[in-house]
């Protein structure tokens, strides 16, 4: 969909639909002397009465088919007290996907418009362009396509009487996080027979050429000369070798600046290895590398908008399947730093990438700041549910930080606490730590054992198990993966971190 901004006065606008988010007991005409100007046949349009703009109302209205805009669709945010940008958004992508429905090609909305709502114009502009983008994404990108499903709309635009910048950058910005969003969930939504490490280092280093990226790829050999055990113990059972992929964003004039680095866990399958999943919903285990994708996403976006930061992404790449090569329970690897790790349950398979991949971060690039992001454990989408992840950090101004970047993208985080008195529980017979705990803190215990391989660094965990599928489809999302945390990791990348 492209984005565009009409100039020029109310009365040239044009577009098959006007938008107007409105609050409940607004009275929009009144309100907005420039909705009457671009519209005049409002005023006497007798189904105006009935709107209410009550909470998630979507309301059209009809004039003349030759008018420059014959309709306009009224969106209910409901009593302004109770205002959230979520509801923004998600009436937003209601309202495109009612206007796809009708097989409209083009919406406008009056910037002026949000001026009526909180937050704040341009802020409120950056979250209608994400939504729009996000609304019309369809997971079902494999299908052969129906030439008579409704299409579109192909053109939003925004109605201004002059040129601004500042809401020129929201839309772009809004713009770049709907595409890092749809990347990381297109990747994730993959067959996993589509997307084997090998494939998604070629998708990698494509991207890294096509947004300026610096990327160097590890196979199999590579890392058994650096010592990764871990990393390559997950895919020894399977016929794809896992990958190391490292993408560097580093703007001229940075090349002494300590990075931040941001490590994906990307299980392209994740069987459980040895110790086999249950079969129920074991197809979702393609989407085990959400974390890795959005790490890959977000750094196209870092590079495409030039952000005056070094960022490093790492994706540790492997599939954990069964096999006669399989690690299994009660086998004793080492990691990159030397450190021996025994294997208790090879379905505890994405802290052992990590760890591999946390070494790597460190001694190769000495971070400033370094977050792993992960679908690493079942416990924490018990513990939060699908609308919280988990963030470990024993860095509370980190945590506050990521906090921020979660809340500014609609992708909450939660603090989870790194409570050290459980490390003891990793404590092995005969090996330098125990890759797992007890069932009881999960969550917890897998944070501590990724903690384990960080130095004197700043350094937080994102367990986003439990945020990364979405089970029934919204106005935002199909059924599939969501995306979550390219956004955030963004954000992040964009803020003052210091």
């Amino acid at each position: 969909m492209e984005i565009r901004f009409q100039e020029g006065g109310y009365k040239k606008w044009q577009a098959d639909i006007l938008l107007v988010p409105a609050l409940e007991g607004e009275n929009c005409l009144k309100k907005h002397p420039e909705l009457d100007a671009a519209c005049p046949w409002l005023a006497v349009a007798p189904a105006m009465r009935d709107v209410r703009h009550s909470a998630g109302e979507l309301a059209v209205i009809y004039g003349h088919p030759d008018l420059n805009i014959p309709r306009v669709l009224f969106l209910g945010l409901g009593k302004e007290e109770s205002f959230t940008l979520q509801d923004l958004r998600l009436m937003v992508g209601k309202a495109l996907q009612k206007c796809r429905e009708i097989r409209l090609s083009s919406v406008l909305l009056p910037l002026s418009i949000l001026d009526a709502l909180p937050c704040g114009r341009d802020r409120l502009l950056e979250e209608v362009i994400y939504a729009a983008h996000l609304s019309l994404y369809e997971g079902h990108f494999l299908r052969k396509k129906d030439e008579t499903a409704p299409k579109g709309p192909d053109i939003f635009s925004i109605g201004v009487t002059e040129p601004i910048l500042a809401s020129k950058k929201a839309a772009i910005r809004g713009s770049h996080a709907a595409k890092a969003t749809l990347l990381a969930r297109k990747l994730a939504n993959f067959p996993a027979n589509m997307l084997t490490p090998a494939d998604f280092a070629d998708k990698a280093e494509s991207l890294a050429e096509k947004h300026g990226l610096n990327c160097r790829v590890l196979d199999e050999k590579d890392m058994l000369d650096r010592g990764m055990g871990a990393l390559l113990c997950v895919g020894q059972g399977s016929v794809h070798p896992p990958r190391l992929i490292v993408l560097q964003h580093q703007p001229e004039g940075k090349a002494d600046e300590p990075p931040l680095v941001l490590v994906g866990k990307g299980i392209c399958f994740d069987s459980g290895g040895i110790s086999l999943k249950p079969a129920a919903k074991m197809h979702q285990m393609k989407s085990d590398m959400s974390g890795a994708a959005a790490v890959l996403a977000a750094m196209t976006v870092i590079a495409e908008e030039k952000l005056p930061k070094h960022v490093v992404g790492i994706l540790a790449c492997a599939e954990n399947m069964p096999g006669g090569a399989s690690v299994k329970p009660g086998d004793v690897v080492y990691a990159m730093n030397g450190e021996s790790i025994e294997i208790t349950n090879t379905d505890a398979e994405g802290r052992m990438v990590l760890a591999d991949a946390l070494c790597y971060a460190q001694t190769d690039y000495a971070p400033a700041i370094l977050v792993d992001i992960a679908t690493l454990t079942g416990a924490c989408a018990v513990a939060l549910g699908d609308e919280l992840a988990g963030v470990f950090s024993d860095d509370v101004f980190l945590v506050e930080h990521i906090k921020a970047a979660g809340q500014t993208a609609g992708e909450n985080v939660w603090p989870l606490p790194l409570w050290k008195n459980y490390a003891k529980k990793l404590e092995s017979e005969i090996a330098d730590i125990c890759h797992t705990g007890p069932r009881e803190g999960g969550a917890i215990n897998a944070a501590l054992f990724l903690a384990h391989f960080v130095d004197e660094v700043r350094y937080a965990h994102l367990d986003i198990a439990g945020v990364d599928w979405q089970e029934k489809g919204t106005a935002l999302c199909p059924k599939g993966a969501t995306g979550f945390g390219a956004r955030t990791l963004i954000e992040l990348a964009r803020g003052g971190l210091e």
